[in-house]
């Protein structure tokens, strides 16, 4: 009989799927890591479970353990799986913009979550960073994640995606494209494709998707840290005001930015074109790689990352009425 011991032992193996109507512009082909497979519905799950892995092979994490950790939604998701089977409470730290879908679901499996303001500078006591750390400091027998520099979170990228990824285009790969938000996931799926591409003779273009609102373009292009970079802004799960030890901006090629408005019509495209019902952050990888289109040729291999699903978006990308009310769509 074939089944998994455990639901973690679902996790990864996610398949490639190729862009049909969106990407007609394109002369190359273009895949999607279609990571809403895994069982948290999102990429997170993969560096959820590394993370926790590591924290308890080195005794960070101990017996009967509360889990700590400021999320965006996903990452807490991934975290709680792990917490059930394991035998770990959790509590997670959101800010006030992340979706009441978001904040539900980490409820519905178990966590205790915690709601902070949004418009808060990082190093503000009320804000999701903060407020996380001092939970961490204050509990006992607790363990503090730190996804953003926590190095568990790249090498789970480099040990399952970015193989996976070399694997299932017998390494014809060409461009990899993703929204960077900790940056694990970039930085360990770049780093491997690179590394197997300077292996076979052969080049990895890697490209992070921005948001407006975000430094990280702007730092990756000058080595500036540009305070006036950062605004509140809509779009979820990428970008940061912030530079994780996560983000190794050496192995990025470039940044494009794309709008909250085109994030936001393009992940409705995505489910309305595609039949591809995804996060807030794929409508932005998509745009974002549409906006990259003088850089690809008719042989390349391009694969985009999508990392979780719409059913978080419910109340708000896929809701008319809040996309009227955000002047997004006029009808």
């Amino acid at each position: 009989m074939n089944y998994a011991e455990n639901i973690l032992e679902t996790i990864g193996n996610t398949p490639l799927v190729k862009m049909n109507k969106l990407t007609e512009e394109l002369p190359c082909l273009v895949l999607s890591k279609y990571e809403t497979f895994n069982p948290g519905n999102s990429v997170k799950d993969r560096m959820a479970l590394q993370m926790i892995l590591d924290a308890e092979a080195d005794g960070r994490l101990k017996p009967g353990g509360t889990i700590i950790e400021g999320t965006s939604g996903n990452t807490g998701m991934g975290l709680a799986l792990a917490a059930i089977v394991k035998g770990y409470k959790c509590i997670f730290v959101m800010s006030d913009k992340q979706s009441k879908e978001k904040m539900d679901i980490l409820r519905a499996v178990g966590a205790e979550v915690v709601v902070c303001p949004t418009n808060v500078d990082p190093s503000d006591p009320r804000s999701y960073y903060s407020v996380s750390k001092r939970f961490g400091e204050e509990t006992p027998n607790s363990w503090y994640v730190n996804q953003y520099d926590n190095p568990s979170n790249c090498k789970a990228h480099f040990q399952s995606t970015g193989p996976e990824i070399w694997e299932q285009t017998k390494g014809k790969v060409t461009h990899f494209v993703v929204g960077v938000g900790t940056g694990g996931t970039i930085s360990g799926v770049g780093s491997y494709l690179k590394m197997k591409a300077r292996e076979a003779g052969t080049t990895v273009k890697v490209w992070g998707i921005d948001t407006y609102g975000s430094v990280f373009k702007k730092y990756h292009e000058t080595g500036i840290f540009d305070e006036n970079e950062i605004y509140p802004y809509i779009t979820e799960g990428i970008g940061e005001d912030i530079l994780p030890k996560n983000v190794n901006f050496d192995v990025i090629d470039g940044f494009t930015k794309v709008t909250d408005k085109d994030a936001a019509i393009y992940t409705q495209k995505l489910a309305k074109e595609e039949g591809m019902f995804l996060g807030n952050s794929a409508g932005a990888a998509i745009k974002g790689l549409l906006q990259l289109k003088e850089h690809f040729t008719k042989d390349d291999v391009v694969v985009v990352l999508f990392h979780d699903h719409g059913s978080r978006y419910v109340g708000k990308m896929f809701n008319d009425d809040w996309m009227k009310e955000k002047g997004f769509i006029e009808s």
